[in-house]
């Protein structure tokens, strides 16, 4: 799968992590998008490095799961991020 089908998936990933992961997690929608293809980027690489998945199929379950879980786990983490910066002292 090329980097344009990445970045779709990353885009389409995005917006279902945030569907699942409702919440302020600071910025709006483009850094939603961007997330998400970082998110879906580093699915790919933690399925395929530590798992084994192909993950060269754009219609593959595997590839979409993972692809979800990395912009679930990278909005996760934006959150903690961005949750932090408001309350520092």
């Amino acid at each position: 799968m090329g980097i344009l089908g990445w970045i779709i998936l990353g885009l389409i990933a995005g917006a279902i992590a945030k569907l699942i992961m409702p919440g302020n997690q600071g910025g709006g929608i483009i850094v939603t998008m961007i997330l998400g293809i970082v998110g879906a980027l580093l699915g790919g690489f933690i399925g395929s490095a530590l798992f084994g998945v192909d993950i060269s199929t754009f219609f593959s379950l595997s590839t979409w799961l993972l692809a979800i879980g990395g912009a679930l786990i990278v909005l996760f983490i934006w959150g903690l991020v961005t949750g932090r910066k408001g309350h520092a002292h």
